[in-house]
């Protein structure tokens, strides 16, 4: 059984962990407004980024928040997980990657 000090040190590890990713998530949805603004990318091109957005954060967020928090900060410690982008990406029927 872990200590409390313990859990608070994995806990601020996942949290730290979540917070970048996250902006790396968010560079995502920055650069399409961005490009938009260019004239490159349509509003539906836009929206497809923030769709894609929506749901790597959420795997993402049930990562970081649905197992056992040293469980996760160990992964992370030594795994580093990463493609949360491509996590997200949406099925499309017909389609080859």
């Amino acid at each position: 059984m872990s200590s409390k000090a313990e859990r608070r040190t994995a806990r601020q590890e996942v949290a730290a962990y979540h917070e970048a990713e996250l902006g790396r998530l968010v560079g995502h949805v920055e650069e399409a407004v961005r490009r938009h603004r260019a004239g490159e990318l349509d509003a539906f091109e836009v929206d497809e980024v923030i769709f894609q957005y929506s749901r790597a954060a959420k795997e993402l967020w049930k990562f970081c928040n649905l197992g056992n928090v040293e469980s996760t900060a160990h992964w992370i410690r030594d795994e580093s997980p990463s493609g949360w982008w491509e996590r997200g990406k949406p099925w499309r029927r017909g389609a080859r990657d």
